[in-house]
């Protein structure tokens, strides 16, 4: 049976995987020596803190631990609670002060130590800043030594910063780190043959993988009257990317104009870019919690920074707070280059938050004002199809094709997925012709020759094509249910049903609860005389809600049999079996 389709996602390019120990030595909750004291206060609201920051509901749990704090005020659980809170908020504020208060009380804390730097940050405190991030620095501890780098270069102090960030060079899980930022610091200074000499080294490889790195390396190459390499390596990294940014960076470069190096002007934009690099990282390991605590950081110390409000925003869809994500997204000027990827980002959440007309909504508005922009039709034609609402994606689909100058193998999804949409309208012929255009330009995608395979098998139509295409598909993805239920569902349509018990029982294995796969279970176990176990698998289809036309059918076959359905039907008789096969 055809997969359904994943949504589509943005995604970021990340440095390697980087543990919390190597960020900062300290824990995320406040520690002391002894236990704790008992709390004594609104029972009430300390619940109700404590449920609302479980689901990362921040504003709820920063409300709720401000009240619990007006009966407990010195608890630090309450006050470390409070502090990871309104970091989620991106209030450093507030945060601030809670954090002052756990020091007060000996306490420790990551999320504490990061408000508090943050601060000192946003008021140039650069000594101060030495001067608290001291025994990270001798443990190794990757902010603090950052940090500490950048906050010599804010006292002038250039040759302890490049010293300070060459520590991190000789560690192999931080070299990428260091050299990121030493690039930075020497181009902030107006030493872009240095900035560049790093970022072209052996040394440096990690950083040629990473859009942020690359697009940095492109502004230093102009910076240096090197318009011409900056072209070749945004050509050589984004072959056919369809993206604004790099459109207008390559207009720009073509025309010789110099690209300002804007990313890091001063030591607080410089720290502001440690903040979302360690975000970027911590991001892979794959709790979002962690990660906003960072992407705030980044986002408080340079505001209005596109890629840090995206990377935040997603953090907080991922977490389910989806109207906090929606209110990240609108601060994105519709003039940025990554206007399109915020509207689509909030169309998404809002769609998440349950407004689904309202999310349309957002991407028609983006469709009309970007008409040349193919990613703005594609996502429109998207959250159709999601909606099932196959002719308006069609359509729309239709629009972002248009678009294509000369179809390349990277294009076998808009083909693909405006061929299920004329196939799920009845219109067979062009989806045919769609799909084996996704097939020109992509011969072996396993979810295309599934899709079309499954299609002709359905139908009964060329059913020996079907066969070699679906299992072309099983020896691409040999762990994929669906597959493997179209594999043992050809078998059923070509009457070799004895072929397909094997596959079938395992595609139903594989998708234990899908109504169609035990659907198809219960077929072929009838088509082999084992009668009762068909009428087991077809109860247990009904039991996991397939649509209600398949609903009605699978009724019919527990009252009838299969082959009385087949007859009213018109289909093609099952042949008795002789002898039953052994289970």
């Amino acid at each position: 049976m055809p997969s359904p389709q994943p949504a589509a996602r943005r995604r970021f390019l990340t440095p390697a995987l980087l543990g919390l120990s190597l960020v900062l030595g300290l824990p995320l909750a406040a520690q002391e020596a002894a236990a704790p004291p008992p709390f004594d206060g609104d029972a009430g609201a300390f619940l109700a803190a404590r449920s609302a920051a479980s689901h990362a509901d921040y504003a709820a749990a920063a409300d709720w631990y401000a009240r619990a704090l007006l009966s407990d005020p010195k608890n630090p659980g309450l006050l470390d609670g409070a502090v990871m809170a309104n970091v989620g908020l991106g209030e450093f504020g507030p945060a601030a002060n809670m954090a002052r208060a756990l020091n007060d009380l000996g306490m420790k804390s990551q999320v504490a130590y990061l408000a508090l730097l943050v601060t000192a940050i946003n008021e140039e405190d650069y000594q101060g800043i030495i001067d608290r991030s001291v025994d990270g620095v001798e443990k190794g501890a990757l902010l603090d030594t950052l940090t500490t780098a950048w906050a010599q270069l804010g006292l002038g102090r250039m040759s302890d910063a490049t010293a300070t960030f060459d520590r991190l060079t000789r560690s192999p899980e931080m070299a990428a780190f260091g050299l990121y930022h030493k690039a930075l610091a020497l181009a902030s200074a107006g030493d872009f043959e240095g900035a560049d000499a790093i970022l072209s080294s052996k040394e440096a490889a990690t950083l040629r993988q990473m859009r942020r790195g690359i697009l940095t390396h492109a502004r230093i190459l102009s910076q240096l009257e090197r318009n011409a390499d900056a072209l070749k390596l945004l050509d050589d990294a984004f072959v056919g990317e369809p993206d604004p940014e790099l459109a207008q960076l390559r207009h720009r470069l073509q025309a010789g104009e110099p690209l300002p190096f804007d990313l890091v002007r001063t030591a607080k934009d410089g720290m502001a870019e440690v903040f979302y690099t360690l975000a970027m990282a911590l991001g892979q390991e794959g709790d979002p919690t962690y990660t906003l605590i960072y992407a705030r950081g980044a986002e408080a110390l340079r505001p209005g920074q596109a890629d840090t409000a995206l990377l935040v925003a997603g953090l907080l869809e991922q977490q389910g707070q989806n109207d906090l994500a929606i209110e990240v997204y609108a601060t994105i000027p519709s003039d940025s280059p990554s206007f399109h990827v915020a509207e689509i980002g909030r169309a998404d959440a809002t769609y998440a938050a349950g407004r689904k007309e309202a999310a349309l909504e957002i991407l028609q508005g983006l469709a009309r004002a970007r008409p040349d922009l193919q990613v703005a039709h594609v996502a429109l034609a998207d959250a159709y199809r999601r909606d099932e609402r196959f002719a308006e994606a069609r359509a729309a689909y239709d629009t972002a094709i248009s678009l294509v100058k000369n179809a390349q193998p990277g294009d076998w999804p808009l083909y693909f997925s405006r061929g299920i949409c004329a196939e799920r309208l009845g219109d067979f012929e062009a989806a045919v012709a769609d799909m084996r255009k996704a097939l020109e330009l992509n011969p072996d995608h396993p979810q295309v020759l599934n899709y079309l395979g499954y299609s002709y098998v359905d139908r009964g139509e060329n059913l020996e094509e079907a066969l070699a295409m679906i299992e072309r598909a099983v020896a691409k993805e040999p762990g994929s249910g669906y597959i493997i239920d179209s594999l043992a569902w050809a078998y059923f349509r070509l009457g070799r049903y004895a072929e397909a018990v094997e596959p079938m029982e395992r595609a139903s294995l594989l998708e234990p609860v899908d109504p169609i796969v035990t659907d198809h279970l219960g077929d072929v176990y009838w088509a082999v005389g084992r009668t009762r176990e068909a009428e087991f698998q077809w109860h247990r289809a009904l039991s996991y809600g397939p649509e209600e036309k398949d609903a009605v059918r699978i009724r019919a076959k527990l009252e009838k049999g299969l082959d009385a359905v087949l007859a009213e039907e018109g289909a093609k008789p099952i042949t008795p079996v002789e002898a039953k096969v052994a289970p």
